[in-house]
């Protein structure tokens, strides 16, 4: 069975539930203590989350990597169009896009949020990146245009990585999103199987589909 090892609320984990969830996908939740015991770092050398463990040995970090595994492995899956569907270029592209542009350029906006000296915590280098993300934001929102989705009219892996960024620029970072992809995020929120992984998340007890 998979196991999702995450800290309790932690957004990019929350990923590989959610994904779970909508393919109906038996899994099991590890929470991971902050600062992470020593067993986790035996096991996760990087001492990060989230990390997936699954049979036959696989223990893989990086949660776009996870969601990917996920897709292939117990697929084939709407959320991952086929290798000779021509939507499969744009999924891939707008998967990674929510974590390689939007989510990883997040990571210093936190620092900075929640650690950096006062003096420090809107210096030269956190207003460029805020201008970064917002650009990419721009971007997100183009590409949404008037869709439901992001990639096409059905939900994908594209959509449940931008929507984990999109909730770490809005929530725990306090900003606002352009209209479109505020009710976008709202509309994939409210979706049933993300209630059920969130409440996993947030380290409710459930059924081990659910």
């Amino acid at each position: 069975m998979i196991t999702i090892h995450n800290f309790a609320r932690g957004a990019r984990g929350l990923r590989a539930m959610w994904q779970c969830e909508e393919m109906g996908l038996p899994y099991q939740v590890e929470m991971v203590s902050f600062p992470p015991s020593e067993a986790y770092r035996a096991l996760n050398p990087l001492g990060s989350v989230p990390f997936l463990e699954d049979e036959g040995g696989v223990a893989i970090n990086e949660s776009v990597a996870m969601m990917l595994y996920i897709a292939q492995k117990y697929g084939p899956t709407p959320l991952l169009p086929a290798k000779d569907d021509p939507a499969l270029a744009r999924v891939m592209q707008l998967t990674v896009f929510g974590e390689a542009t939007i989510g990883a350029g997040l990571n210093s906006l936190m620092e900075a949020h929640f650690g950096a000296p006062e003096a420090d915590k809107r210096n030269w280098s956190v207003l460029r990146q805020e201008a970064r993300l917002e650009h990419a934001l721009r971007f997100a929102a183009g590409a949404l245009g008037a869709r439901h989705f992001i990639a096409g009219d059905d939900l994908t892996l594209a959509d449940i990585s931008m929507s984990t960024a999109l909730g770490i620029w809005r929530g725990a970072l306090g900003k606002t999103l352009p209209d479109s992809l505020a009710a976008y995020q709202e509309r994939l929120a409210a979706r049933p199987a993300y209630q059920r992984a969130r409440a996993r998340c947030n380290g409710q007890s459930g059924s081990p589909q659910s």
